[in-house]
C-alpha cells in the first residue's frame, strides 16, 4: 500500500491546455461552445479550461465567465438511496443557455460512468443542447455503462483497489494526482 504522484502542476496544465486545442478544433472554434463543470474539482477544471479557451480565442468564445457554468448532478445520481451522495450544490447555467449549443462537460476523473450519465439526464432537464462532448483529467477505466471521454489528459489504467485523488490549488493548496492504495 502506497501512494505515488503521476502528475504534477505542470503536467495538469499542459494536459488542460492540450485539451482546449483539441475542443476548438473538433469543433472549429468556439463560438458556439458552453463549458459545464462537474462539482466539485470538475468545476475548477472547467473553470481552468475556460480560461485556457479565452485565452486561444479570445474574439469567439469570449469572457470566460459568460461561457463557463457548474452542473450539479446529485439528484440525478442511481446511488442516492444508498447514502453515498453529496450535498447539493447549485446548478448555473451561462447566460446564453444551452439550447443549440455544444456542451462540454468537464470532471476530474472518468472510472464507472455513474456520473457522466447522471450528468447527462440532468442536461436534459435544463436544455436542448447540439451536441455533449466530455473532457476528463483522468481516464482510469473500469467503466459499468458506456460512457467515452472525448478528450482525456491522461489515461491512467488502474487496479480496482486503487484511487485515484485530484488534488487542486483552489482546493487543496497544490496541484497533483496521486494513485493511493492498491499492492505494493
Amino acid at each position: 500500500m502506497g501512494t505515488r504522484t503521476v502528475l504534477q502542476q505542470s503536467d495538469i496544465t499542459r494536459a488542460l491546455t492540450r485539451i482546449a486545442h483539441e475542443i476548438l478544433e473538433a469543433n472549429s472554434g468556439a463560438s458556439d461552445l458552453v463549458v459545464l463543470g462537474i462539482p466539485t474539482r470538475g468545476v475548477v477544471l472547467a473553470d481552468r479550461l475556460g480560461a485556457v479557451l479565452e485565452s486561444i480565442e479570445p474574439e469567439t468564445f469570449g469572457p470566460a465567465s459568460e461561457r463557463v457554468g457548474r452542473l450539479d448532478v446529485t439528484m440525478h445520481r442511481d446511488d442516492l438511496g444508498r447514502g453515498l451522495g453529496r450535498t447539493p450544490q447549485r446548478t448555473v447555467i451561462p447566460a446564453g443557455g444551452i439550447d443549440g449549443k455544444v456542451v462540454v462537460l468537464v470532471d476530474d476523473v472518468l472510472f464507472s460512468g455513474r456520473t457522466i450519465r447522471a450528468a447527462l439526464d440532468a442536461i436534459q432537464n435544463i436544455g436542448r443542447p447540439r451536441a455533449v462532448r466530455l473532457a476528463v483529467l483522468v481516464d482510469r477505466g473500469h467503466r459499468e455503462l458506456p460512457i467515452r471521454a472525448d478528450h482525456v489528459g491522461k489515461n491512467l489504467p488502474t487496479a480496482l483497489a486503487e484511487r485515484i485523488s485530484l488534488h487542486l490549488a483552489e482546493t487543496d493548496g497544490v496541484d497533483e494526482v496521486v494513485i493511493e492504495g492498491g499492492v505494493a
